[in-house]
């Protein structure tokens, strides 16, 4: 009986463990991250520590925001 208390005790603290850190997610300064709930366009994360709902939101794409050169051929 002690060994089925032990094991859903873990099983417990796994899933907090696991909650905890699907909830919490720190973006990097030259990006930002499109949350989508359920499949639709909730919000952009801005950069820095953000919180999110588990298991219903989740990060899409991540855009990179930093300026991209470019070169063009010249014009006559």
């Amino acid at each position: 009986m002690e060994a089925v208390v032990g094991v859903l005790i873990i099983v417990i603290v796994v899933f907090a463990i696991v909650t905890l850190l699907r909830s919490v997610r720190i973006v990097p300064q030259q990006r930002m991250d499109v949350v989508e709930r359920l499949g639709k366009y909730k919000r952009t994360l801005s950069p820095g520590l953000n919180l999110l709902v588990p298991f219903v939101d989740s990060v899409r794409s991540k855009v990179d925001m930093r300026e991209q050169v470019v070169s063009f051929p010249p014009q006559p």
